[in-house]
């Protein structure tokens, strides 16, 4: 199928054609390609910085492994779930992923919970992980949205601004003058990537750099959401709306959470058999006596051991991966 995407304003014009070629009569799809594209490219940098904190990359591989069939169907069922009227009368065709419909929140949520069952099975630093691959998922967003493009979808409302975008695919125009919402949201999740790179150097606690990349990532599709034509609707509200409000809520409200916390040196520390919460109080009620060598030996011992806890960079490589990954910083 083929499609004639313009920005007249501009002067710019593409005949795109959906398939990039075929392989005995089943034709493959230019949105597949620049998906897997956009996962090649997570997964590149995902090894990069697996390698870089002393994790496994046997265990990105798995984790990807599990993550892909996952992501699909998650995908699908949001999208099912919330356009039921479509495939009511047809049921067979909510296989027909072909034909589209696909949700980018459901992948991300299926894979989410792939990744905290792994993590802590294998017992691995699961913020650190989320913290690596939240840079990733950003990278695979910016890119995947250009299979939107090539499929002539996820365009918004009729707008007057300079890039205002036209379709027509057969003869028959099917947006005239719409917002590029693909277009906005590849560009939001662009910047996040930057952004997230600089953050995650000032980050005050392991897992604030995913949590910031729910509370960006959320701000941008909450905004961009309310200009598409195309929004699944839960009765009158626009569920990916409601979805990135909530990320935000969650994303801001963790940072801040984790920053006090880290600001009165709370640190949390567990292994297999036991989980403990530290403060400053802790070193209070250790000091009964500074003139007693005992006390003074002991406090200065918890002292130390806070010191580094909380002054230690988290993303520095460690020599021991299994110690490392029984501990939540």
């Amino acid at each position: 199928m083929r499609s004639t995407i313009s920005f007249p304003n501009l002067g710019l014009s593409f005949e795109i054609n959906r398939a990039a070629f075929s392989i005995g009569g089943i034709e493959i799809y230019w949105y597949g390609l620049i998906i897997a594209a956009g996962m090649a490219l997570a997964i590149i940098y995902g090894m990069r910085e697996f390698k870089r904190c002393g994790l496994k990359q046997d265990d990105l591989f798995n984790m990807f492994i599990i993550c892909l069939p996952v992501a699909i169907v998650c995908a699908r069922l949001y999208y099912v779930a919330f356009s039921f009227d479509e495939f009511k009368d047809n049921l067979l065709s909510i296989f027909d992923i072909r034909s589209g419909g696909l949700a980018v929140y459901g992948s991300l949520i299926g894979v989410i919970l792939v990744i905290v069952i792994y993590c802590l099975k294998k017992k691995i630093n699961l913020r650190l992980v989320l913290d690596i691959l939240a840079v990733g998922f950003l990278i695979g967003q910016a890119i995947g949205r250009w299979g939107n493009f090539v499929n002539a979808e996820a365009y918004g409302s009729t707008t007057t601004l300079p890039w205002a975008m036209t379709i027509v695919t057969r003869g028959l125009t099917r947006a005239s003058s719409v917002h590029p919402t693909f277009l906005y949201e590849s560009l939001w999740d662009a910047a996040g990537v930057v952004i997230l790179l600089i953050y995650r150097k000032k980050k005050a606690f392991s897992g604030e750099v995913f949590l910031g990349y729910l509370l960006w990532y959320g701000l941008g599709r909450f905004w961009i959401e309310g200009l598409r034509a195309d929004s699944l609707y839960l009765g009158s509200v626009r569920i990916s709306q409601l979805v990135a409000a909530l990320s935000v809520i969650f994303g801001l409200a963790g940072i801040i959470a984790g920053r006090i916390m880290k600001s009165k040196n709370v640190t949390i520390v567990s292994s297999r058999t036991k989980t403990a919460v530290v403060t400053d109080s802790a070193v209070t009620a250790a000091e009964p006596d500074e003139n007693t060598p005992a006390a003074a030996a002991e406090a200065g011992s918890i002292e130390e051991d806070l010191d580094k806890d909380n002054d230690a960079d988290e993303d520095k490589p460690f020599e021991d991966n299994n110690q490392e990954a029984g501990r939540i910083e």
